[in-house]
């Protein structure tokens, strides 16, 4: 098993510097294109069958879906109970009705009846659309320290990458960030690993994910109930989370900035409420010529791309010294726009949360408000933000005043985050 000190010598040369902005080519060659990256079928602990899934996203104006199961590829020949599955009878008269039983297999033995899952390669062809719908292979590598859950997706891989483990939280991940990664050098296949859900079981602090070589991109915002956006009174949220790595990276310890996701992490398609994980709450917006695997992951890393949870752009400029957006405004809907960054020569002071005795949580520690400040707050459409010159980064967090259907939780209002701004360090 690779270890943390061992593991370093993959090669990530392939990723852009962060302290270049990437001239974008002319807006003509470029569109919008909306996908889901975290998304559970029964080929592992969703509730349904991927066609049925996959024919949702499609018809509700997605471009492009990873079915991302747990530590399986949909690949080879895998045959479940009709009704001892998460999607039980309900589900399979479903599918059966839509599909027919001409496409939907079914064998009976000792009394109960099963049904063939079929695999991305068999059931792509009813779906994939040159430059209108693509679905990319991934995986859910789900590991685990001791009691911390650490899953970690794969997008676009060619091949099963197991769950590494490791001695330490940072070992776990590093591990299998490194294993896809060296699955990326040795293929010549353009893919990324993105951590998942970092506050799902307490699980990641950011003094623990600041120091993931190789990690461009985590989830900002998950639509799982389950996954503490938001965190507590004890733990950051995952926003905070990600102001603290951007600063650290880029301001202490020379590495790449990360990107922040939004995405469904779905696993219950048959009853939509706030304690289930339903499909179309969080997505990515990805700017690319082309609706390819290699144009949308080329895109995503060099931070072409926003994430939301409904609030849309029509533009996302980060210019040398600007960043401005674009609102795609809906009639009766208000929007303000916070401006959100760190500064060099920050405050860099933070301390452990403690318990009652005085023993030190192992939780993000509590660092100064100079970490992820507000700059300035817009109201409109058509909000902008000149830099001064002392900035280490700034990114734009949109909040509408629509409120969010079927929301995470409660009081949830339509918002996007874009990526951020890098200026550079002097």
């Amino acid at each position: 098993m690779r270890t943390v000190a061992n593991s370093l010598f993959i090669s990530i040369c392939f990723f852009a510097s962060p302290f270049l902005l990437l001239a974008a080519p002319q807006q003509s060659e470029l569109r919008w294109w909306k996908g889901n990256l975290h998304t559970h079928s029964l080929w592992s602990d969703g509730d349904d069958y991927p066609e049925m899934i996959v024919e949702w996203y499609k018809r509700n104006g997605y471009h492009f879906l990873a079915l991302s199961d747990h530590n399986i590829l949909l690949e080879g020949e895998k045959w479940i109970a009709v009704t001892n599955n998460r999607g039980g009878q309900k589900a399979f008269d479903e599918y059966l009705k839509r599909f027919g039983r001409t496409w939907v297999q079914q064998h009976e033995r000792d009394g109960t009846n099963f049904v063939r899952l079929k695999p991305l390669d068999e059931f792509r062809v009813l779906f994939e659309q040159h430059e209108h719908f693509l679905l990319i292979k991934s995986e859910e590598i789900t590991d685990k320290y001791k009691v911390a859950p650490i899953h970690i997706n794969a997008t676009n891989l060619r091949d099963y990458v197991p769950p590494q483990g490791g001695n330490s939280v940072l070992e776990v991940m590093q591990n299998n960030v490194n294993a896809v990664l060296f699955q990326r050098k040795k293929t010549g296949q353009p893919m990324f690993p993105h951590l998942n859900h970092p506050n799902f079981g307490w699980a990641i602090t950011a003094e623990e994910l600041m120091r993931v070589e190789g990690e461009r991109f985590f989830e900002v915002y998950n639509g799982h109930p389950a996954v503490h956006n938001e965190g507590d009174a004890t733990h950051a949220s995952a926003e905070r989370v990600w102001d603290i790595i951007l600063a650290w990276r880029l301001a202490v310890l020379n590495m790449e900035p990360v990107f922040g996701l939004a995405v469904d992490d779905s696993h219950n398609y048959h009853v939509r409420a706030p304690t289930n994980s339903n499909t179309g709450r969080g997505w990515v917006m990805v700017r690319a010529a082309h609706l390819t695997p290699e144009h949308i992951i080329h895109a995503m890393e060099a931070g072409e791309f926003y994430a939301s949870t409904g609030v849309r752009l029509h533009e996302a400029r980060r210019e040398k010294s600007k960043l401005s957006l674009s609102i795609a405004a809906e009639r009766g809907v208000t929007y303000r726009t916070q401006f959100i960054g760190t500064r060099r020569g920050f405050d860099r002071t933070n301390e452990p949360i403690r318990t009652a005795g005085g023993e030190p949580l192992r939780v993000t520690h509590r660092y100064s408000s100079s970490v992820g400040e507000v700059f300035s707050e817009v109201k409109g459409p058509s909000p902008s933000y000149q830099l001064k010159g002392d900035e280490i980064y700034v990114r734009a967090k949109v909040i509408s005043s629509k409120p969010k259907a079927n929301p995470y939780s409660k009081g949830e209002l339509e918002t996007a985050w874009t990526q951020p701004l890098v200026t550079g360090l002097k």
